[in-house]
């Protein structure tokens, strides 16, 4: 497989997950972080360990020189762009009631969450549709990963729930857009993941697990969304631009 794919936040927790199933598949990766190339440099060799190509692409998506730098790298490594992965994300430095939220938490939280990934979406959009009027057999798609939050409300993070609904408009948006193009795009929206971001109230989501919330009784993993993402990746999906793939263990079925 040539194909390449960028994940950012691909360097850890679900980012990670999904991108240790494209290395598997064959995919050509540029992983997005913030952290130094140096500390992320065991990450990298492991994934050279299936993937053909890896580099690193160091910076904020929420900064707009960043994100040019960024898709800036991916050219000059590989050339072209299949696959993004919106993947990067942040939940509130302090969880607070939304009488409470501060403007400077909701800013933080909606630049990485929301305004990175939407101007994200709209750079690759242009490159992949420039690359499929060179190619009419070029295959390219985007993947949002939201979360579950995007439909159900907490109000102890109420600037997280808006920035994963505003994706989930972003992903519908592209999908109109792009269908001209045949450039499918989805979103997956994952439950509860144990990752570093949910670790600090994993005291909580095991009593709600205990008592029900879920379908299937567990944690999910990141290997679960990445799974997913890799389906969809793989273009078995090319029909069903702008579908949602709940990866939440049955957590949003209603139930009597």
């Amino acid at each position: 497989m040539n194909k390449v794919a960028l994940i950012t936040g691909g360097s850890r927790g679900i980012g990670l997950g999904i991108a240790q199933r494209l290395a598997e598949a064959g995919f050509r990766l540029a992983i997005n972080g913030t952290r130094p190339a140096a500390d992320v440099a065991d990450t990298i060799a492991s994934l050279k360990k299936n993937a053909p190509d890896v580099i690193y692409c160091q910076g904020n998506i929420a900064i707009a020189d960043d994100r040019d730098t960024i898709m800036a790298a991916v050219k000059s490594a590989y050339g072209k762009l299949n696959v993004l992965v919106n993947n990067a994300g942040v939940a509130p430095l302090v969880r607070k009631d939304v009488l409470e939220t501060t403007e400077e938490s909701f800013d933080r939280v909606l630049s990485i969450n929301l305004k990175g990934p939407y101007f994200l979406c709209q750079s690759a959009a242009n490159w992949m549709i420039e690359e499929k009027s060179l190619d009419s057999a070029f295959e390219g798609c985007i993947i949002n990963v939201s979360s579950v939050s995007a439909i159900v409300a907490s109000v102890n993070r109420g600037e997280y729930c808006i920035s994963k609904a505003g994706v989930a408009m972003t992903t519908q948006l592209f999908a109109v857009r792009l269908g001209e193009y045949d450039i499918p795009v989805f979103e997956v929206q994952p439950g509860i993941i144990s990752t570093d971001m949910t670790a600090a109230v994993k005291e909580k989501y095991d009593r709600l697990l205990d008592n029900g919330l879920t379908v299937q009784n567990r944690w999910g993993f990141p290997d679960d969304v990445g799974k997913a993402v890799a389906a969809l990746a793989g273009g078995s999906f090319q029909f069903c631009t702008g579908q949602v793939i709940m990866v939440d263990g049955g957590l949003t079925i209603r139930r009597m």
